[in-house]
């Protein structure tokens, strides 16, 4: 039986005999084993499997759980449980009533959303500001339903936005069209699935004894309303508020913290033991999140009695010393590979360590964020750097390509085979000394009018359009010029694209084409359209200092490809390393690279925390767009809470690329481990002015 494996606190709980109970299980404390026991004891004092509903924030924690189950139950009774997330709970439920639901993913509904969005006007409105432009309404409505219950679309956006009530109306008919539409072909999102599923419960009995709900602190409003409908005869909620850290995608801690007052009769459990990490690590956590408001009171007791090491601040002159040093500390430690983790908060920090242990030959894997080779600024580079060796290969021309504006995927195609022709089977060939009795390079296409196909080379371009470009005499007689659809645009970054290709002929050290590659006029116009996309606000505008980071982060992995680089001599040898290497680092075995996020309910000997500066841990950007300092610092109770025996938290306090200064995160103070002086009062003077405002 699970219940014999408990402690007594985890028994009472798993045993409790009140209709609607709490379970308070911080990090380490054996939540899982409980909602296990749970189920066994519901099981074993005759509930029925199929009368038991286990929600959970992930597939996978729902499977494991149910395989806890099956080893004392049997597989047979353990599969009949009705377990998976909201969604996946609410999909089957909908399926059993109504076989024509299509669930769509976002991309998709995105695409319809703006189909309806692009049929409307705006010119007519007279107001300070732009309309939000059709994704991030799909957004904004997204958010709407995941939160804000209470209220039709059109008054919410008035309320929360009302600098947009002048377009509000025009919104929310945007809406309800878009809900009609996907109502007629029988389209449903995640978000539908709860909303219509919430119907179901409003008028049918589910057949539900119980409701276990996991990762209570986690469930946003609409989810909230949802365990509402189904009026379980008991529920079985378990969280942390101190781990609550989705705001961002709607969550509401609220719900977890309200629980007391909206079943006034409920029984509050605590899970007080902990059963994975050291007295110190469990102290430093806790001195941190006492700083926030305690909803429900708790104090951890630490179970493990062996000698502890001190979890030890690592502080550093420079941002990129930070990352090789650490690197090297994972490359002399005794603990294996896959029990060491490096929990990061910002992508940009993740790069550094990626890069510090691929020069040490470390594997690693990265979950949470993009991978450093797998951001589009540096494959663009290693695209480049692929076409210098091997010229056949299409798809690094084609993706270049599509950076320039106005060249569509098909279109870089066509230009790319229109150089092989001019080249005779030679891309470069057809670039600098392409075959001049070639008139039409261009390849004829199959015409269909019933296909939607046209042959668009019937007339070639003319190159003249190009004449006050500045070109060089010789490029402007390349036929290749002569694409119909050829914009000036395009023309510059082909131009750009020859220049660099000259300049790059015969230089032999990777380390000096990667500089090269960086400083070119080509890769400036790429890294200048990502940080434009990046800096984008809702309303089509560019906001200025938000670009000049996204360059600045930009460069910073230049620098750190530019490293990368210094070890090779063959060109070879060097991109094999980037580019087949790149899939060995992210997959399999080797260090844990971890978000904060992707890190919870993971577990590790050996932790580091990196980046603990002010500004970037707590991450002051995000907290200025709706974040919190109190969501920030439970990501710091996360993240330190994963470490069991040996934590690092790291701090460096100077910025080569950006020439900034850093000051440590106010969480370093909190936690006694650098002393409290101006500065930290400064950070909390700036902390209580937010606060008022």
């Amino acid at each position: 039986m699970p219940l014999s494996r408990l402690n007594s606190e985890q028994y009472a709980a798993a045993t409790s005999t009140h209709t609607q109970n709490l379970i308070i299980a911080s990090a380490g404390t054996g939540k899982t084993s409980t909602i296990v026991g749970r189920i066994g004891h519901l099981l074993a004092n005759g509930v029925k499997p199929e009368e038991i509903l286990l929600l959970t924030f992930t597939n996978k924690a729902a499977a494991e759980m149910i395989e806890r189950v099956a080893e004392y139950f049997g597989k047979e009774i353990a599969t009949k449980i009705d377990a998976g997330t909201f969604h996946a709970v609410s999909y089957r439920w909908l399926k059993k009533h109504d076989q024509k639901v299509v669930l769509k993913q976002q991309r998709e509904l995105k695409t319809l959303f703006r189909s309806v969005f692009e049929k409307r006007s705006f010119m007519h409105i007279n107001a300070e500001i732009t309309q939000y432009g059709g994704n991030y309404l799909y957004d904004v409505y997204s958010f709407y339903q995941n939160t804000e219950l209470q209220r039709d679309f059109e008054a919410w956006i008035i309320e929360k936005y009302p600098e947009h009530e002048l377009f509000a109306m025009i919104y929310a008919d945007i809406v309800d069209e878009f809900e009609s539409l996907k109502k007629e072909y029988g389209f449903v999102n995640f978000n539908d699935l709860l909303l219509n599923f919430r119907e179901i419960c409003k008028t049918k009995d589910l057949g539900y004894k119980e409701v276990l709900v996991d990762e209570y602190q986690d469930t946003n409003a609409l989810q909230g309303t949802l365990i509402d409908a189904m009026k379980p005869p008991s529920l079985f909620c378990v969280g942390d508020y101190d781990q609550s850290i989705y705001a961002f995608n709607g969550a509401d801690i609220s719900i977890i913290g309200s629980f007391s007052t909206k079943f006034p009769h409920a029984k509050v459990h605590t899970l007080t033991k902990n059963y994975r990490s050291t007295m110190p690590i469990l102290s430093l956590a806790t001195k941190v999140i006492e700083h926030n408001d305690r909803i429900y009171p708790k104090k951890l007791e630490v179970t493990r009695n062996a000698q502890a090491q001190s979890p030890k601040l690592l502080t550093y002159d420079e941002l990129f010393d930070q990352y090789h040093a650490m690197a090297a500390q994972i490359r002399d430690s005794q603990t294996p590979r896959e029990e060491i983790a490096v929990i990061f908060r910002n992508n940009s920090s993740a790069d550094g360590i990626e890069v510090g242990l691929r020069e040490l030959g470390i594997a690693c894997k990265r979950k949470g964020g993009t991978s450093f080779f797998d951001s589009r600024e540096v494959k663009a580079v290693l695209d480049l750097y692929t076409l210098l060796i091997n010229e056949s290969d299409m798809m690094a021309f084609i993706h270049l390509f599509e950076f320039a504006r106005g060249i569509s995927s098909a279109m870089a195609k066509e230009m790319y085979l229109a150089l092989k022709t001019l080249g005779h089977s030679s891309i470069f060939y057809g670039l600098y000394a392409p075959d001049a009795s070639i008139h039409n390079p261009f390849e004829k296409r199959k015409v269909s009018h019933q296909l939607g196909l046209f042959d668009e080379f019937l007339e070639l371009g003319a190159v003249g359009k190009f004449a006050r470009l500045g070109f060089e005499e010789k490029f402007m007689k390349n036929q290749i010029l002569k694409h119909p659809k050829l914009t000036k645009e395009g023309a510059i970054f082909l131009h750009d694209f020859y220049l660099l290709y000259r300049d790059l002929k015969g230089v032999k050290q990777p380390r000096t084409i990667v500089k090269k590659i960086a400083e070119s006029s080509l890769y400036k116009y790429i890294s200048d359209t990502l940080a434009s996309k990046r800096a984008m606000l809702k309303d089509g505008s560019i906001d200025e200092k938000q670009k000049t980071e996204a360059l600045s982060r930009i460069a910073r992995k230049m620098v750190l490809l530019e490293e990368l680089s210094k070890p090779y001599s063959e060109h070879e040898r060097f991109l094999n390393a980037m580019i087949l290497g790149s899939s060995d680092l992210t997959q399999g075995e080797g260090v844990n690279l971890l978000s904060v996020h992707a890190s919870k309910g993971l577990e590790y000997k050996e932790v580091y925390v990196v980046d603990l500066m002010d500004g970037r841990f707590p991450n002051r950007k995000l907290m200025q767009r709706g974040g919190s300092l109190d969501e920030e610092r439970r990501l710091f109770y996360v993240a330190v809470t994963r470490a069991k025996d040996i934590l690092y938290l790291s701090f460096a306090k100077y910025d080569k690329i950006k020439k900034t200064n850093f000051l440590p995160s106010q969480f370093l103070y909190e936690a006694g481990l650098v002393p409290k002086d101006e500065a930290y009062r400064a950070l909390v003077l700036k902390d209580m002015d937010k606060d008022e405002e």
